[in-house]
């Protein structure tokens, strides 16, 4: 295994653990808070979480930085590219803007579903991705 194999296949495991305990944890307990502690719990959960996505996702970036510029494409690497964009384009296109309008607008229905159904496409990509990059490391 390479280096850059060995990079890509710790940065998508550590985007998937995280991934899962936004899955398992965080968001349910997001989705539990009363309307009237919604604000606060909302504002701490973005607070909080916001330098372990920049670190999280920033490490992946890198990786695949690495990856891309010293790795032959195989089926690996492109089920590790598919999955990756998938949960980065999904958190882009939906979980972020998703997040905004909740801390904007509050805990709504139809918001709350909307996160929880882009958590679920971002999880499973982050899945794929490290799918993928064990492929790639064997």
């Amino acid at each position: 295994m390479t280096d850059a194999a060995t990079a890509l296949l710790a940065a998508t495991a550590a985007h998937a653990a995280f991934s899962a305990v936004v899955t398992a944890v965080a968001y349910p307990a997001l989705v539990a808070t009363e309307a009237d502690r919604w604000a606060a719990v909302h504002a701490a959960h973005t607070r909080r979480i916001t330098p372990v996505v920049a670190a999280v996702y920033g490490a992946l970036l890198a990786s695949w930085a690495w990856a891309l510029a010293t790795l032959p494409v195989g089926a690996g690497l492109v089920v590790a590219a598919v999955g990756t964009v998938l949960a980065l384009g999904t958190t882009a296109a939906a979980a972020a803007p998703t997040h905004a309008r909740l801390g904007r607008e509050g805990p709504r229905p139809e918001l709350l579903r909307r996160l929880l159904r882009a958590d679920v496409v971002r999880t499973a990509g982050a899945v794929l991705a490290l799918a993928g990059a064990l492929a790639v490391a064997w």
